[in-house]
């Protein structure tokens, strides 16, 4: 079974602030994307990495890959309008370089703190039921908002029924691709802020959960780089398990 990563590095990054797309910022002379990619160039478990990207990026990603050895990446393509529409078209581009039984990891390129552990779950948990994707339990109380005055409440929902989901997120080439092409035909699951993972509980899949980790952010504000900074530089051993 051949495993590739799909990595979404295409966003703007308008909420950092910042100039450049937030994946190409440098931390410790690295590039955001690059701490997200030696992620999958060190997991045995993954053959290669394909790069979803902004438009006019692509030639500055190969050369960081090179820079740093990046082995894996074999494939780096224009992103979409939307984190789905991206999805969409990292799947269908290895259409004729896949197998139906091989498996795809979805993963944003700003996570870039994602644990060998939590990725060698993901794909472990895939193996066994065909898809996975990285949860937690949810520690904050949430309360339903009242219909009848939307600054009240009287009702709130259990924590011990939701989880959080994020990335990585894997699946079996062959349902994910005949996901994407039902979801697109019918417009079923595509709408903004959809994800791989909520396109297919729309089409009524079951999905199956996988390990996750609270250093597993996203960086998506300034103060979240803030927060990378910090992990990056702090000693490795101290970190609490």
């Amino acid at each position: 079974m051949k495993k590739v990563a799909i990595i979404l590095a295409g966003g703007v990054g308008n909420r950092t602030g910042q100039d450049i797309p937030k994946q190409f910022l440098n931390v410790n002379d690295k590039p955001i994307i690059i701490y997200t990619l030696e992620a999958f160039e060190k997991n045995p478990a993954v053959d290669e990495i394909e790069v979803v990207c902004k438009e006019g990026w692509h030639d500055i990603l190969w050369a960081y890959a090179n820079q740093f050895n990046i082995t894996k990446l074999k494939y780096v393509i224009t992103g979409g309008v939307t984190s789905q529409d991206s999805i969409k078209l990292g799947v269908f581009n290895l259409e004729d370089k896949l197998k139906k039984k091989d498996m795809v990891i979805i993963h944003d390129g700003v996570r870039p703190m994602v644990d060998e552990e939590v990725l060698s779950d993901v794909i472990a948990v895939c193996e066994k039921y065909g898809n996975a994707v990285t949860s937690l339990p949810y520690n904050e109380q949430i309360f339903v908002v009242d219909e009848k005055d939307p600054n009240t409440t009287k009702k709130y929902v259990p924590r011990s029924t939701l989880r959080r989901v994020s990335t990585p997120q894997a699946y079996m080439f062959g349902e994910i691709d005949d996901a994407y092409h039902e979801g697109y035909e019918k417009n079923i699951g595509i709408g903004n802020g959809t994800y791989a993972n909520t396109l297919m509980a729309d089409l009524g899949k079951t999905l199956h959960f996988a390990s996750g980790s609270d250093k597993n952010i996203k960086i998506t504000t300034r103060d979240d780089i803030e927060i990378f900074k910090a992990y990056v530089q702090s000693d490795k051993d101290s970190w609490l398990k």
